[in-house]
């Protein structure tokens, strides 16, 4: 009687979490054990879903896709498993909601593997497809690129740039690839209501989408004041947890975003300074207000009343300002030609700092740099 096979050594994560074993994934390369969900995505002009994102997902005590796809690079089957998950999204093509496209994500190392050609070969007609090409590893050969994009395109699948300004995602890579939709990475997106630099790298990219005749799509939204800055900004498509979670069948968009969306729509025309706003932390106390600057990221706290009418701030040299006496308060709907020079009239300690913005119940609703409203009134199509 010959001795069994010894059991194949567990192989575990950079955080000590053992991955999936070579059987395990053999299943699931075979297709048991994985599916499709898909996540909304959203139209910031019309605050509608036009499309949706699959996501490979896994059944079993491993249920997340990064040890899955580790499992398969440690093992050599990496393009096995990208076949599946590609399979598993392209199977749902056939149900998709009217007037929206379904984006499926690719590796370009696996893009023209013989597992992710027969896929290919199996779904001929790709109208409505968008394939996400990642950005998680280097691509050494552009031209090398080139003749599977074109067969993909030639079948009707447009091509998007995946996590545009992470990874190996450079000007490069857009402007040799020519996608049809550049996606903004999450760490371009989080936070941008309190960072300027953000604003401006955003709306550079915005620029360079125009020009090359792509979409722009931020993804990763998870705060309403995230939303806000986008809509603002005039980025044409989104998608997040704040606005859809990823569900097995074709999930609708959240409620309450779409009624922001709408809201923030409708507001675009009006002459005043909503789309400056950011949106800075809030307290009602000064030592709350103190604990909120120990970030560093932090350099002003809007101090509030009970009925979150804004009585002062407090800057980062510790100095808190009266709204009422420094003349830093505003109505949110003033013109933002008025707003500067109600601005440049304030005594010189305070002819710089933020704008606590109101609604017309007092209410506090943001603050305006100073810095920003220049910029937006050395603009040519400024219109307040």
């Amino acid at each position: 009687m010959s001795a069994s096979s010894p059991s194949p050594e567990p192989v575990f994560d950079g955080a000590g979490e053992q991955l999936p074993g070579p059987r395990e994934l053999a299943g699931v390369i075979r297709g048991v054990g994985i599916h499709a969900e898909f996540q909304p995505i959203i139209d910031l002009a019309r605050a509608s879903v036009v499309g949706y994102e699959a996501l490979a997902r896994f059944e079993g005590p491993v249920r997340s896709p990064l040890p899955w796809f580790e499992a398969a690079k440690v093992h050599g089957r990496l393009d096995e498993l990208e076949a599946a998950a590609l399979r598993c999204a392209l199977d749902a093509h056939a149900i998709l909601p009217t007037n929206t496209f379904l984006t499926v994500n690719i590796g370009p190392a696996a893009i023209d593997a013989p597992a992710v050609r027969e896929v290919w070969r199996d779904f001929p007609s790709l109208g409505g497809v968008v394939v996400e090409l990642t950005e998680h590893e280097r691509v050494e050969s552009y031209e090398a690129l080139e003749p599977v994009l074109t067969r993909l395109r030639a079948a009707g699948a447009l091509l998007a740039i995946d996590d545009a300004g992470a990874g190996y995602a450079g000007l490069q890579h857009v402007l040799t690839l020519r996608p049809d939709v550049i996606k903004l990475d999450r760490a371009l997106v989080e936070g941008l209501d309190r960072d300027e630099a953000k604003r401006a790298l955003v709306e550079m990219v915005g620029t360079l989408a125009g020009r090359l005749d792509a979409w722009l799509l931020a993804e990763g939204i998870e705060t309403g004041e995230e939303l806000d800055v986008l809509v603002g900004l005039g980025v044409p498509l989104a998608q997040g947890y704040f606005l859809g979670r990823p569900g097995p069948a074709f999930p609708a968009m959240d409620t309450d975003a779409a009624t922001r969306i709408i809201s923030q729509v409708k507001r675009q025309d009006d002459h005043g300074l909503r789309l400056l706003l950011e949106h800075v932390p809030v307290s009602r106390d000064y030592d709350g207000a103190v604990a909120a600057l120990a970030d560093e990221r932090v350099d002003v706290v809007v101090l509030l009343d009970d009925w979150q009418r804004p009585v002062g701030t407090l800057d980062v040299d510790g100095i808190v300002h009266a709204v009422r006496d420094s003349g830093l308060k505003v109505n949110v709907d003033t013109p933002a030609t008025d707003a500067v020079q109600r601005a440049i009239v304030r005594s010189s300690s305070h002819r710089f700092a933020p704008l606590v913005c109101i609604d017309d119940a007092g209410r506090y609703v943001g603050v305006v740099r100073m810095e920003r409203l220049v910029e937006h009134l050395t603009r040519p199509d400024s219109r307040s």
